[in-house]
């Protein structure tokens, strides 16, 4: 049985003690992770402070570096998207892409210039200016969905800020992230870039270690607000990622044929586990029976299974616990008077294999409806009047993204213009430009990802106010 190692450092170290990490197709052991001991956690943190000072005062060097992170991640590409296949089940060809992404990121980055800030007055007398200052060591602890790509839009603007790092992944997907540790092994110096695995006990002890100045943390509501809590005795940054319930608005004039491949995407890619998934469609009646048609069409013509498998399009919800938790809200559903058109029962085992499943006959006062189901798994709900439909998606304490789709595009922005949410599409859903910052509004996060507003989430601005005379 192989065991991965953790990077603490610039040291590739081994611990006391490993866990297994399953693979959902399968339900075998793919490999075991180690458990990073409290001290191990204290040293991963201690490395990062003492490499701040140096690696803070030279940006080109940071550039340099992410740009050669780039190039060490594309050489390792194949064994990174196998490894994320294995751990987390999506199909091998989406994982390459996952992979692809984490590189262009690093490049991103690695050229990223911020617009200067001009001195607010200089003159023979006095001389004032806004400054950035990084912060020090950041926290970032990843989820289990999209291990790779969503560790990277943290750590590289992170990096670039001129901050230092430990990562803490999932611990259902960590091997993935430890095998960074070995890929860029080198690039950075000793203690710019820190890898430490195991469950929710080394999470709370790095996000609550003095030395840690902030915290970037995508995952679950619940998570989520234990870290704001715990964050408030020390006064902590904090950047939140946290779930959402999108809604997506299908107005009357859509196209229900020339939408539905476009929303069963949005819906089911990576089988669901999408903080941005739809996961609530509301149909104007006018059209309601042709696009339920058209997603139950397909629907059964999705093809789930093994990641590794030819064509496979949709592989298994990656750990058993979020697999029960979506059969609670089937047969929850179900108990409401649900009505199940495609799937609605997990396939014969092994795995944690769940079709697409296509449900009416619910709404507001649900599980399915009301939570996010993060799974295979979407409700169709009928609609009458278009303030009622903005009402519904609205009524939620999410507000993460949301959709609506018409053959009006003036129309659709002045809907779409209306719900509560970070990232709001028009005849799209999930689309994310690389110059746009992403957040939440409510419950789903805290601060932004992405673009300026995401880079300085990574700084404090100091005045400088000098007399000259």
């Amino acid at each position: 049985m192989s065991k991965y190692s953790l990077y603490i450092d610039g040291d590739l170290i081994s611990s006391d003690r490993y866990f297994d990490v399953i693979n959902p197709a399968t339900e075998e052991i793919v490999a075991q992770a180690p458990y990073a001991s409290s001290a191990q956690v204290d040293a991963a943190i201690q490395a990062a402070h003492k490499a701040f000072p140096s690696w803070t005062k030279d940006e080109s060097s940071r550039s340099v570096a992410l740009k050669l992170a780039a190039e060490a991640i594309r050489k390792r590409s194949e064994d990174i998207a196998k490894l994320i296949t294995l751990e987390q089940g999506r199909p091998i060809h989406f994982a390459i892409g996952e992979v692809a992404g984490a590189a262009a990121t690093l490049e991103h980055y690695a050229n990223f210039d911020l617009p200067p800030l001009l001195p607010l007055r200089s003159d023979s007398e006095k001389f004032v200016a806004i400054e950035r200052r990084a912060l020090g060591v950041v926290a970032a602890i990843t989820p289990w969905n999209v291990p790779i790509i969503l560790l990277i839009l943290k750590v590289a603007p992170a990096l670039k800020a001129g901050n230092t790092v430990v990562i803490k992944p999932s611990e259902f997907t960590p091997l993935s992230t430890l095998l960074l540790g070995e890929v860029l092994n080198g690039i950075f110096p000793a203690g710019v870039l820190n890898i430490i695995s195991g469950d929710g006990e080394v999470g709370a002890q790095l996000s609550q270690h003095h030395l840690v100045k902030k915290i970037t943390f995508t995952g679950s509501v619940a998570t989520g607000k234990k870290l704001y809590a715990g964050a408030a005795s020390d006064v902590k940054r904090l950047t939140l990622e946290l779930g959402g319930n999108d809604a997506a608005i299908v107005l009357d004039d859509a196209d229900p044929k020339a939408i539905a491949e476009k929303i069963f995407w949005g819906a089911f890619w990576n089988s669901g586990q999408i903080c941005f998934a739809i996961k609530r469609v509301y149909v104007h009646e006018r059209i309601f029976p042709q696009l339920l048609e058209a997603l139950i069409e397909r629907a059964k013509a999705a093809r789930v299974g093994n990641g590794f498998e030819k064509d496979v399009e949709l592989g298994p919800i990656t750990n058993a616990i979020q697999f029960e938790k979506v059969k609670y809200f089937v047969a929850d559903a179900l108990k409401h008077g649900a009505k199940i058109h495609t799937g609605g029962a997990a396939l014969a085992g092994p795995g944690y294999f769940y079709p697409p499943t296509i449900v009416t006959g619910v709404g507001e006062g649900v599980a399915l409806v009301d939570e996010e189901q993060f799974g295979p798994v979407l409700p169709i709900i009928p609609f009458s009047d278009e303030k009622d439909a903005i009402r519904q998606a609205n009524a939620s304490p999410f507000g993460l993204g949301a959709s609506v789709w018409t053959a009006d595009a003036q129309r659709g922005l002045a809907v779409v213009r209306q719900l509560d949410v970070g990232l709001a599409w028009v005849n799209q859903h999930g689309d994310i430009h690389p110059g746009a910052p992403k957040g939440g509004f409510k419950w789903s996060g805290l601060g932004y990802e992405g673009g300026l507003r995401g880079y300085e989430e990574f700084s404090e601005l100091q005045v400088v106010n000098a007399a000259l005379n």
